[in-house]
């Protein structure tokens, strides 16, 4: 069982938009409530800028997650700062998969030459703010009751890596 990491293509976008909607009733990644199409996952890329990307991650060329990297603000001072996300199917999730994916996606971020990085992730995700501790982010601070879910408050944790 050997992962491969790639660069997404349009023959992808539906498993993407499966993953992530995965994650969307999950309730605990994303503050998305409706469900993402193809279409939804083609207009990302449309929208990306030379510097911005979306990987996948398979293992025997089935698709069991996907990353991102996208700007953190079109303004120009903040150039050299991405916002990063991992997101793995249910099955897949507490097997090192996500942190080596993730690493991968730092070093993406390396060589399109980033400095910040930034995450930003459910304060109540334990488990997701654990395995970016270990890959060296570091908690900047809590945004309490940032997100409105499903009828109620979600605190949200941001998280940087200085590269």
């Amino acid at each position: 069982m050997i992962e491969q990491y790639s660069i997404a293509t349009p023959e992808n976008y539906a498993e993407i938009a499966a993953i992530y909607n995965e994650h969307i009733e999950a309730n605990n990644a994303t503050m998305e409530e409706d469900r993402y199409t193809e279409d939804d996952i083609k207009g990302w890329q449309d929208h990306f800028n030379d510097r911005e990307q979306l990987y996948v991650v398979s293992i025997d060329n089935r698709i069991v997650g996907w990353g991102i990297i996208k700007r953190y603000s079109d303004r120009s001072g903040y150039r050299y700062t991405a916002e990063t996300a991992v997101y793995l199917t249910e099955h897949t999730t507490g097997k090192g998969i996500g942190s080596r994916f993730k690493q991968y996606i730092i070093n993406q971020c390396r060589a399109l030459d980033y400095h910040h990085l930034m995450a930003k992730i459910f304060n109540s995700n334990r488990r997701s703010i654990a395995y970016n501790l270990a890959l060296g982010y570091e908690i900047v601070g809590i945004q309490k009751e940032v997100g409105f879910k499903r009828g109620k408050w979600e605190d949200v944790c941001i998280m940087q890596l200085i590269l």
